[in-house]
């Protein structure tokens, strides 16, 4: 038996010099004892191993691993079971056989292997999660900062590039059980020397417990799943940790008081804005059978579900004589908080190529075949939804009031929406773009896509094959 003594605290180098040697000696995995250092200084009463010197290795000697088993290596070197550096050795000595081993998840050696570089890298993520930094004086122009982390395994060293990145304008210290990490904002030093925890307390405390009672919904409290994502073996060093019990034990109540006081709740801003929109301001009343009078409608308009989530009616806006009135989907984003159509991403792709052409935005009516925003909510975000024809047949009215109202020569279909709203059509746009077609008494339609196609094009070749087409299209609209 040949014993191999190791320090083990998470240095691959170590281990692969060592494995290496013994490899090109054809050392079978049962020829070896591997010992960690600090184990075998705990182990008073087993017989000491022989240590015996690694053997040199010849220059012209090679190896051929898998880089896949070095990935896997990096992070299992880490574990803190001494039983990974024989579990390596035995994998690394059946690979030079059995090529395709690491492919077989289903095998013992492999699984164990996965499983511990799955328990590394969890602890790798439970680290950069629930480090807290508490501020320490110092003399030093930048601020300087501590933290105190107890990992499962060694550690320290391997996520300490992420600290660096993330707080790269600050000294730092990360002090573990394990070893120690520290930047001073130019080199980025780790030891393995386990460090005491120096249990300190700053004014951060009381912000996270803040934070932390401010984001908890008991309606949505699940303790298992809630110890899942935050062991409780992490609470001792995090100060918001010191609420949860509490937090758990008044959970039921809080629910029952959420839901009474839930109808005396102020309102969501949308809604405050719209009670502010359908507020009748203490003017005179615009004329009768205006554009003015229609907008001043649409104002207060519950024709379909959308006005419900939408922060406001966006009507058209232009020359109440236009010659040429422009149609789109519906207001996006910025149009529904600014009340004003095509004034986001799309707007100002259709402003820039009408300029190109000589289009005049200002001298056109602009609007849309639906008056209200339908987005999915997705976090802060509000994704658009395409208006379905229901919604489009709802808002019809008003668009044909805008059409009676202004009375254009020409009118632009931006898309199959606003086809559709216009002329029932159920054919399909590609196969009317860019004609000018009879609409109504005396006037025109010229078809075309809308500016957000253009803009969800992946391709850039066919993007700009797209947007010449789109060129044409109004430039054939600026000299009807």
């Amino acid at each position: 038996m040949r014993a191999v003594m190791l320090e083990g605290k998470g240095d691959f180098i170590e281990w692969r010099n060592a494995a290496r040697t013994l490899l090109l000696e054809r050392r079978s995995p049962q020829e070896i004892d591997w010992r960690c250092r600090d184990d075998a200084a705990g182990d008073l009463f087993g017989p000491a191993p022989e240590t015996v010197p690694l053997a040199g290795v010849a220059p012209q000697a090679t190896l051929t691993v898998p880089q896949a088993f070095l990935s896997l290596a990096e992070a299992v070197i880490c574990h803190s079971d001494p039983a990974r550096f024989q579990l390596l050795y035995r994998v690394l000595f059946r690979l030079q056989e059995e090529r395709a081993l690491l492919e077989i998840r289903s095998d013992v050696d492999i699984a164990q292997l996965h499983a511990m570089e799955k328990s590394v890298r969890r602890d790798c993520h439970k680290m950069t999660a629930f480090v807290r930094f508490k501020e320490i004086e110092g003399t030093l122009p930048r601020r300087r900062f501590l933290a105190w982390f107890e990992p499962d395994h060694h550690i320290v060293a391997r996520a300490a590039p992420f600290f660096q990145r993330r707080f790269t304008d600050m000294d730092w210290i990360i002090a573990t059980p394990k070893g120690t990490a520290a930047w001073d904002g130019a080199n980025l030093t780790t030891s393995t020397e386990p460090a005491d925890n120096p249990m300190l307390t700053d004014d951060t405390d009381a912000l996270w417990r803040t934070y932390f009672a401010n984001i908890f919904n008991p309606a949505r409290l699940k303790v298992k799943m809630m110890q899942t994502e935050m062991p409780k073996k992490y609470w001792k060093n995090l100060p918001e940790a010191q609420l949860i019990p509490g937090m758990i034990a008044s959970a039921e109540a809080s629910v029952v008081a959420m839901a009474e006081r839930a109808a005396r709740d102020a309102p969501l801003f949308h809604e405050r804005l719209q009670a502010a929109a359908r507020a009748v301001p203490d003017v005179p009343s615009p004329p009768a059978g205006t554009l003015e009078e229609a907008r001043a409608a649409a104002r207060t308009c519950t024709r379909c579900a959308l006005h419900c989530k939408a922060t406001q009616t966006v009507f058209g806006e232009g020359p109440a004589d236009a010659r040429m009135m422009i149609v789109g989907e519906q207001p996006g984003d910025q149009e529904d908080l600014a009340g004003r159509p095509f004034v986001g991403p799309a707007g100002k792709l259709f402003d820039t190529v009408a300029g190109e052409v000589g289009l005049n935005r200002t001298q056109a009516y602009v609007t849309n075949a639906v008056k209200h925003f339908k987005y999915e909510p997705r976090g802060k975000r509000r994704i658009h939804q395409k208006p379905n024809m229901g919604e489009v047949q709802h808002c019809k009215w008003w668009l044909k009031l805008e059409l009676d109202l202004v009375k254009p020569k020409l009118v632009v279909a931006m898309g199959a929406t606003a086809l559709a709203a216009l002329t029932d059509s159920r054919q399909k746009l590609s196969d009317l773009r860019g004609q000018v077609l009879s609409f109504g008494e005396r006037q025109s339609l010229l078809v075309t896509v809308h500016p957000s196609y253009l803009l969800r094009i992946p391709d850039a070749d066919r993007r700009m094959e797209e947007m010449s087409r789109f060129r044409t299209d109004l430039a054939t609209a600026a000299t009807f």
